[in-house]
């Protein structure tokens, strides 16, 4: 870690500026007294022993006999810790406080949110919103997923970014949704390969993804989009509780879009491929276009997983790869 970096995260975790920079240089030079650590840090003398003692208060240097003495520094994995748990504490507060203020806000304003609970997000601030509580989520997101898209059907980075540090997503894609063969490169295969856990259904009743349980964000139809272009925030209520209920209902009737781990290692990725897309309801031209593969190639792949599960349907197929549990 450098220098620079290693000051701006000493400041984040709240040690003073003085005392970041004493620490920093106890680390890459071998002072022995406050006079000498002062020149590293072209600091008088004074300001270099409050610094000092700063140090040893917070933990991160050891205290030594007399007071011309560089303290050094000391293992600083329980004093980090200490630190970022009193951070941790103040930005908790600091939410709670900036969230209160703007509830009051918009009591003494009149556009208190329907009890509360409802709130209705227009114009351009749809997307903001969208990625700004998709960044802010902290272990789950549940998802379904249909046209018409906010984003612009565009990859969604932050998704894999939050995958990568143990988000859980479960989503539930509209045919229509797997069917968009940008879509489905640019997001839908991406994030599933990621690590999302992905299901399809025909059609779904509504757009709707929800953040730890705790606010949900339902999309209007593409028909109400082009009417009033509007998204609806909806906040802990007995709604929240019932979108919870329609996704969970959704979710346990959707077919699953990826293999299990006891599909056959005979099968070639294409094959895996084909058999994750024969789920979702899309004709064969879709699956081809998809796979960017030709229709003869997508036939003689699928005779050939035909004659390895004795299915001579489409459903047939399907039908077996579910219950023998490659899928």
């Amino acid at each position: 870690m450098s220098d620079p970096d290693l000051m701006s995260h000493l400041k984040a975790l709240g040690v003073p500026l003085a005392a970041a920079q004493a620490f920093q240089a106890l680390l890459r030079t071998n002072a022995h007294s406050v006079q000498e650590l002062a020149e590293h840090i072209h600091r008088d003398v004074g300001d270099t022993r409050r610094a000092v003692d700063q140090l040893v208060d917070l933990g991160l240097a050891v205290s030594t006999d007399g007071d011309q003495c560089a303290a050094p520094p000391a293992e600083p994995d329980l004093a980090l810790q200490h630190l970022v748990s009193a951070r941790s504490a103040e930005l908790l507060n600091a939410h709670t406080a900036a969230l209160n203020a703007y509830r009051d806000h918009r009591r003494t304003t009149g556009l208190q949110r329907t009890d509360d609970l409802v709130e209705v997000v227009t114009g351009p601030q749809i997307e903001e919103r969208i990625w700004q509580l998709e960044r802010s989520v902290e272990s789950q997101v549940a998802r379904l997923d249909s046209p018409p898209f906010h984003t612009h059907g565009r990859p969604n980075p932050t998704e894999l970014e939050n995958l990568g540090r143990g988000v859980e997503y479960r989503v539930v894609y509209a045919s229509a949704s797997v069917s968009s063969p940008d879509y489905y490169a640019l997001n839908v295969q991406p994030c599933i390969s990621a690590g999302e856990d992905a299901r399809v259904l025909p059609t779904l009743p509504v757009k709707l993804t929800i953040f730890d349980q705790r606010v949900a964000l339902v999309s209007m139809s593409a028909v109400e989009v082009e009417q009033n272009g509007s998204l609806l925030l909806v906040y802990p209520s007995s709604l929240l509780s019932a979108l919870l209920g329609l996704f969970e209902s959704c979710w346990r009737a959707a077919f699953p879009m990826h293999l299990g781990t006891q599909a056959p290692p005979v099968l070639r990725p294409v094959q895996r491929q084909i058999l994750e897309l024969l789920g979702t309801g899309v004709p064969d031209d879709t699956i081809a276009q998809l796979l960017k593969i030709s229709r003869r190639t997508l036939s003689r792949n699928l005779e050939q997983l035909y004659l390895l599960t004795g299915a001579a349907t489409r459903f047939q197929l399907a039908l077996h790869a579910s219950r023998k549990g490659w899928i």
